[in-house]
């Protein structure tokens, strides 16, 4: 008996220094975490498919894409001018001349609110939206780190809300053409009549600077989007600070101040389609924009990196 319960208890001792051998084995590698590459996780093309799944990115592409045609079916319907008047020189009055006037007038009366809803919506959902549904610190947990995150987030954002404003000109462009015809472009203001071969490269300038000038509206969302857990306070925000913008650059009190506004430059695109293109105006609202944006973006990293996430 007493020969048994000493192999009895030799063997359970052996037993349990093997378990705790192949445990501490275990934790030594799950610490190690020898598969674990940082680079590897959230890759873009998985965030790229869970943005375009979402019903608010198919909506918002489905309503850019079906304004240039109602705006088409507005002109159609509507009262039509007897003749072109010496005075009729505003973008809007010159809208049915030719589809690169309606593509103009088209990307000119979206550029101040329905392109900045839109791409306030792609930023400002980016880390709103996975706090608000409890997600955000098993990401982080995954481990993702911080940085890689917000990389991330930023650059799919930034990628659907250029296609947002490449897409609403570049149909309007099509919309117009085949209601409107391919004519040589008036220019507002002057009337004066450039060819559209010749216009159809500074075009492109156009839809440029419409994408530079939208980068504030981003990066105050995306900012907006560290801060808060409602996707919607992120939009509304940064929505609202650019009406105020907006409606600042209108004092003319401010003088030479205004020029610092990151609204004060939005139709510098203008001077692309002139008979003398102008870069100037360009030049300061690109500086402009691109500094807040570097700013914006700047501080939004560094507070995410210190903040305590807990949703």
């Amino acid at each position: 008996m007493t020969h048994g319960s000493t192999n009895g208890s030799t063997n359970g001792t052996a037993t349990l220094t093997g378990s705790a051998t192949a445990t501490g084995s275990a934790g030594s590698t799950a610490r190690s975490a020898t598969g674990y590459a940082p680079r590897r996780t959230l890759p873009l093309r998985v965030e790229i498919v869970r943005q375009f799944k979402r019903r608010r990115t198919l909506v918002m592409f489905g309503l850019l894409l079906a304004l240039p045609w109602i705006l088409v079916i507005a002109f159609q319907f509507g009262p039509q001018s007897s003749g072109q008047q010496q005075s009729a020189l505003r973008i809007s009055d010159l809208a049915t001349a030719s589809g690169l006037n309606f593509a103009a007038f088209a990307l000119s009366v979206s550029a101040n609110f329905l392109l900045v809803v839109a791409v306030a919506l792609f930023c400002g959902d980016t880390v709103a939206s996975e706090a608000s549904w409890s997600s955000l610190r098993y990401l982080l947990a995954a481990p993702v780190p911080r940085d890689r995150l917000l990389r991330q987030k930023i650059i799919v954002a930034l990628g659907y809300s250029a296609a947002a404003v490449i897409c609403l000109p570049l149909m309007a462009l099509l919309a117009g053409t085949l209601a409107f015809g391919w004519h040589d472009i008036q220019v507002p203001g002057t009337g004066e009549t450039i060819p559209a071969l010749d216009v159809l490269p500074r075009f492109g300038i156009v839809i440029g600077y419409a994408l530079v000038s939208q980068l504030v509206v981003a990066a105050l969302a995306f900012l907006i989007s560290t801060m808060t857990d409602s996707p919607l306070g992120a939009v509304g925000g940064a929505v609202g600070l650019w009406i105020i913008s907006t409606i600042l650059q209108a004092v003319e009190a401010l003088g030479s101040l205004r020029e610092f506004l990151p609204t004060f430059w939005n139709t510098a695109w203008l001077d692309a389609i002139a008979p003398e293109l102008d870069w100037s105006g360009m030049a300061k609202g690109a500086s402009v924009s691109v500094t807040y944006a570097a700013i914006l973006i700047a501080v939004a990293f560094r507070r995410f990196r210190r903040k305590d996430v807990v949703s």
